[in-house]
């Protein structure tokens, strides 16, 4: 067995702790991140996810994995945000209107009537003002990865069809767990009722409410049209998506990874947009085929005007006025 000397006992050594830090540090960043979802498994979203974390596996060597609960099983969006924020859920995809409660600037995103069309939101979201409100997460617990598109929200109920204000009188409308969203139901004119998503289908069917408002997948895939004879296109808000990672799973990647992640989002964002418009077409022939009324046609001024005190309120806040003022200028 040969002797080495010193100097080479002294390389051997050297070469060994590296080998042994170099593992150690691959095997305590290796992990697997449990992502959150409350739409169904084949809803787009949960798809962007699963494809966003099949990217980052291939980048990683297999290191990290996304594992996406999906349907609720990780509670609904107002729970999963707060277990989100304290770092026991890595990632997680809500809606503006929710995570608005903690992140100011998404409550700009949520305003009604705010986005001419989807082609105004995409573009301002896919330009600087996107980039910069995701930046905005930091300071509440959260890291602002990708928008992805939830199309425009209409009222559907099962009480009468509603073409003007007055047909929304009394009528008592779910909302999201939004004071943002009750205040604009209330402008309406109808009562607003704070209920969880996964709650809206026994509420439409035993009646504690009339109605709700929402895009046409979530009005189809959740068996709401079934409850629910009478389809508004008011589009009175056309609010996206947002994904985000806990603040404290960020921090424990490499630069790299938080590379890698940042460019798997952007990817599973551009993903979902093509699986959503298919599923948008889907249900609205849907929707169709089960005999809805769906009202196209309104008078969408009322409705607007209906807002000024919503836009009144947040006027006050200088930077909430500011940010609205670039959206409306996006061209």
């Amino acid at each position: 067995m040969p002797v080495l000397n010193r100097a080479e006992r002294s390389r051997a050594g050297v070469i060994f702790v590296a080998l042994l830090l170099a593992i150690c540090a691959t095997s305590a960043v290796a992990r697997e991140f449990r992502a959150a979802d409350t739409q169904t498994e084949d809803y787009p979203t949960v798809q962007a996810l699963r494809y966003m974390g099949a990217l980052i596996s291939e980048r990683t060597g297999g290191r990290h994995q996304i594992k996406v609960f999906h349907s609720r099983q990780l509670g609904e969006e107002k729970e999963t945000i707060a277990q989100t924020r304290a770092g026991a859920i890595d990632l997680n995809r809500t809606n503006v209107a929710l995570i608005g409660n903690f992140v100011p600037a998404m409550n700009v995103l949520a305003m009604p009537f705010l986005f001419r069309s989807i082609e105004h939101m995409q573009k301002v979201l896919d330009g600087p003002i996107g980039k910069e409100i995701l930046g905005s997460f930091e300071p509440y617990g959260f890291v602002g990865l990708a928008f992805y598109d939830s199309g425009a929200r209409s009222i559907y109920n099962n009480v009468r069809p509603v073409r003007s204000l007055a047909d929304l009188k009394g009528l008592r409308i779910r909302v999201q767990q939004s004071e943002l969203m009750s205040q604009m139901i209330r402008a309406l004119g109808a009562e607003p009722v704070e209920l969880p998503y996964g709650q809206v289908l026994t509420g439409l069917s035993t009646h504690l409410i009339d109605g709700a408002e929402n895009n046409w997948p979530s009005f189809v895939t959740t068996d709401h049209y079934k409850h629910a004879a009478y389809y508004t296109l008011t589009e009175h808000t056309m609010s996206p998506e947002v994904l985000v990672i806990s603040l404290k799973a960020w921090q424990s990647l490499s630069a790299e990874d938080q590379t890698i992640f940042r460019e798997a989002a952007a990817r599973s964002s551009l993903y979902m947009r093509e699986k959503w418009r298919d599923l948008e077409e889907q249900s609205q022939r849907k929707a169709d085929a089960a005999g809805i009324t769906v009202i196209k046609t309104i008078d969408r001024k009322p409705f607007e005007d209906a807002m000024a005190p919503i836009y009144a309120k947040a006027a006050q806040d200088p930077a909430a006025a500011a940010l609205i003022e670039r959206i409306r200028k996006v061209e």
